[in-house]
């Protein structure tokens, strides 16, 4: 059984939701390795053998393989038979009758990370609603390794010399700075909770190595979209900016701002954002 790593949640929660909107009988993928030519099959849903369990599928080879190779979406109508793939792995996908196979690639800063499957048992054409499901499925499991590799980055920066000793200023700083904003702003739209909570985790990090000087109350009591609204504005986003990467509208992120302001004992956006940042509760 493979391990129940964060990663593997995402692909098995995915192909949950492109069977769900789909209506595939059978649905199955896995994570490539770090070379991103080896994709191994490790989660399984609505299958009846264990046939495609642990697969291991190389790039080029087979449907899944033309997937990773080209890095866009296959499908065919009639795995058996056709001519526009390779027949590597025909025994298992003949053990588990499948036929009409469609394979989407996980594509993260231009590096294919997994794939994704849906499958039919018959011989008939995967319309563009079908595939445009799954590709659906495909883009929230990039984005939850996008912010997980993001997550990831931001903690050795954290635990890096220069900003976590206590010196604000200067280039390192600003990035720190810019994705705190980012990852803030993506937490909400998470919908896996643990992934959220860790997202949230890692901005408590970015703020807890901006620790406020002695005296400095770090209490200021922000609801969390307060904080999220100053985090975009602490990176010079526009409400309008905000609103967007927030998915929001102006208006509430107008709202949200001015209360954070009035919490604060700000007069204007800068007040605020340097008022949060000596609280120690933006970095």
């Amino acid at each position: 059984m493979a391990a129940d790593t964060a990663e593997s949640v995402e692909v098995r929660s995915a192909l949950a939701r492109l069977r769900r909107a789909t209506g595939l009988p059978v649905a199955f993928g896995g994570l490539a390795d770090s070379g991103g030519r080896l994709v191994r099959i490790s989660e399984l849903s609505g299958t009846a053998t264990p046939a495609l369990s642990a697969l291991a599928v190389s790039s080029g080879n087979g449907l899944g393989g033309k997937a990773v190779a080209l890095a866009r979406p296959c499908a065919v109508s009639d795995y058996p038979a056709s001519r526009q793939i390779s027949h590597e792995y025909d025994t298992a996908v003949a053990t588990e009758g499948l036929c009409s196979v469609l394979a989407v690639p996980v594509v993260v800063r231009r590096r294919v990370r997994g794939v994704l499957y849906g499958a039919l048992r018959t011989a008939q054409p995967l319309g563009d609603r079908t595939l445009g499901a799954a590709v659906a499925a495909a883009r929230d499991v990039e984005q939850a390794l996008v912010v997980r590799d993001e997550a990831r980055e931001l903690l050795g920066v954290v635990r890096a010399p220069g900003p976590a000793t206590g010196e604000r200023g200067g280039a390192a700083w600003e990035e720190v700075r810019e994705a705190h904003g980012t990852l803030r702003a993506l937490a909400p739209r998470i919908a896996d909770p643990e992934l959220r909570a860790e997202l949230l985790s890692v901005c408590g990090r970015l703020a807890d190595a901006a620790a406020p000087p002695a005296g400095v109350p770090r209490e200021v009591g922000l609801a969390p979209r307060e904080l999220d609204v100053l985090a975009c504005v602490a990176t010079g986003a526009t409400n309008a900016a905000a609103a967007e990467r927030l998915g929001l509208r102006p208006e509430t992120v107008k709202g949200y701002l001015r209360s954070a302001m009035r919490r604060l004992g700000a007069h204007t956006r800068l007040e605020a954002v340097v008022a949060a940042r000596r609280a120690g509760v933006l970095p």
